[in-house]
């Protein structure tokens, strides 16, 4: 069976069983980007100069683009690796589209 089941949630209606491992990894990361983005909030609320602020918004941002890199490759070696040996190639389709759209 594939990672990704068909469920009724998100706009996909498909769901992806996680290993622990996977999930505490990505758990962990937007732990730190929540934590991040609080500080970017206390440094406005504290009148923090414009380019130390925007020093912490670069941060973030690489830390959401590691984030989308490590979802990303945990997906292509679980989700599209699956589809593709159960004959599924609208799993490469799939993945053309959103990263069309994530390339933008």
């Amino acid at each position: 069976m594939s990672c990704c089941e068909t469920e009724t949630l998100e706009h996909t209606g498909k769901i992806k069983h996680r290993s622990e491992a996977e999930y505490r990894s990505l758990i962990n990361r937007l732990s730190r980007i929540e934590g991040q983005v609080r500080g970017v909030k206390r440094q406005l609320e504290s009148d923090a100069y414009c380019v130390d602020v925007l020093m912490q918004v670069s941060a973030i941002q690489a830390a959401l683009n590691a984030f989308s890199r490590e979802l990303l490759s945990n997906h292509i070696k679980t989700c599209v690796a699956d589809g593709i040996r159960e004959g599924d190639d609208a799993v490469v389709d799939e993945l053309c589209a959103m990263l069309q759209k994530l390339l933008k």
